[in-house]
């Protein structure tokens, strides 16, 4: 027998389609895989020489709950130098990943029956967080006609008083969003109204945003949220460690002590080695991180050019992030040549697996039926080869069964 709990929350869409990809590519398959959101880029040798320093330093023992005093000043750093945000090491807390971060945030602060309102399209995992935290997402859907930024008059609208956290992410997984000062003002409007209100910031794509725009922290526009404000973020995209499992938080003192807390009766601290390099890697010159957003920006604009003409799909250029999130409207109803007809965008992910050897994500993962998304987190090689293989199989679609009525 096991927990109901465990029966309200589904796997991790992106990693079981990694699982996929791993077993197809077992049995010999070449496999484009556009589905996970994972650097391809090998981490900086100084943050690899600053963990192979570390152990032989001895430093493979126990930390502090909250993370090593060095990772948490260099974080305070990354903070002020970065977001223009002064924090105190006693202000934030590491993590195994900015996941745990949030688990913890959201175990801390929940009871059953309480909401967090999440904007959709969004991270897979916010939802199921809350659920396994006996809490309610509600969830507020944006479209991409506004940038797939949700209008403030609808965050508004969800709030009610069971309400106790709003959930932001900028740059957005999946669709690249990246909201605008006056957008995150008009949010931060909302919240004055409602003091009891946390905000949840997931800030991990922060560094790719493109085009010259500017990532901006919801706690820079709205100093006064400081207080009821939570930052996640950590070194898994920006500086390709996504093995070594350290995220972060920082906020108010008693909701990290509270994050803390828990961690000493669940993980205990982040992996110490893994603490030194991230140490490093924030405290180190930041070059390639600089390099590796503008390789990305070309890797974007090669899979956009890619996909755009294929009859069936609209793939927008995104403004920040490293995915694409098209709409494969144009796909359903059509008919494969065994004569299936493709009835969601989880078909079309299926499809474009098993007919060109290209894997996605279907869009329903992220609340948003009537998309895919794609990771460009891979060699502009790869892109072009998995968007030739997408045009491909969409010519040997049948048409559209409504048309075929008619």
């Amino acid at each position: 027998m096991f927990s109901n709990r465990l029966q309200t929350i589904k796997p991790s869409p992106s990693m079981a389609a990694k699982s996929v990809v791993e077993r197809l590519r077992a049995e010999g398959r070449t496999i484009m895989d556009f589905t996970i959101g994972e650097p391809d880029l090998p981490t900086p040798p100084a943050i690899l020489d600053a963990a192979a320093a570390a152990m032989r330093r001895g430093e493979t023992r126990y930390t502090a709950a909250a993370g090593t005093l060095a990772l948490r000043r260099a974080i305070a750093a990354k903070l002020l130098r970065d977001n223009r945000l002064a924090y105190d090491p006693a202000e934030i807390v590491a993590g195994c990943g900015g996941k745990q971060v949030i688990f913890n945030a959201f175990a801390a602060t929940l009871n059953p029956g309480d909401e967090i309102v999440v904007l959709a399209p969004f991270w897979v995992s916010y939802p199921d967080i809350a659920l396994l935290c006996d809490a309610r997402p509600v969830i507020v859907a944006a479209s991409a006609e506004n940038g797939w930024k949700v209008p403030v008059e609808a965050i508004a609208a969800a709030i009610t008083p069971r309400t106790r956290w709003l959930v932001i992410n900028s740059p957005n997984n999946p669709t690249g969003a990246v909201y605008s000062e006056s957008e995150l003002e008009g949010i931060a409007d909302i919240l004055r109204r409602h003091p009891d209100i946390r905000l949840l910031s997931d800030e991990i794509y922060e560094h790719f945003v493109y085009d010259g725009g500017r990532h901006l922290s919801p706690v820079e526009i709205a100093p006064d949220l400081r207080e009821r404000t939570l930052i996640v973020n950590g070194v898994s995209k920006s500086y390709c460690m996504t093995g070594f499992r350290i995220g972060f938080g920082a906020g108010p003192r008693p909701l990290i002590d509270a994050i803390a807390k828990l961690a000493t009766q669940t993980t205990t601290c982040a992996d110490a080695v893994g603490q030194a390099a991230a140490t490093a890697a924030f405290s180190g010159e930041q070059d390639s991180l600089r390099a590796m957003v503008a390789l990305f920006a070309e890797r974007r604009d090669a899979m956009v050019t890619g996909l755009a003409g294929i009859d069936g799909l609209i793939c927008p250029s995104p403004a920040g992030s490293f995915y694409v999130f098209p709409s494969i409207a144009g796909l359903i109803g059509r008919a494969t040549p065994e004569g299936h007809v493709l009835a969601s965008a989880a078909d079309v992910a299926l499809y474009f697996l098993e007919w060109a050897g290209v894997a996605t994500v279907a869009g329903e993962s992220y609340g948003m039926p009537g998309f895919l998304r794609l990771s460009f987190a891979t060699s502009t090689a790869d892109i072009r080869e998995g968007c030739s293989r997408i045009k491909g199989a969409c010519s040997l679609l049948g048409s559209n069964s409504a048309s075929r009525q008619k």
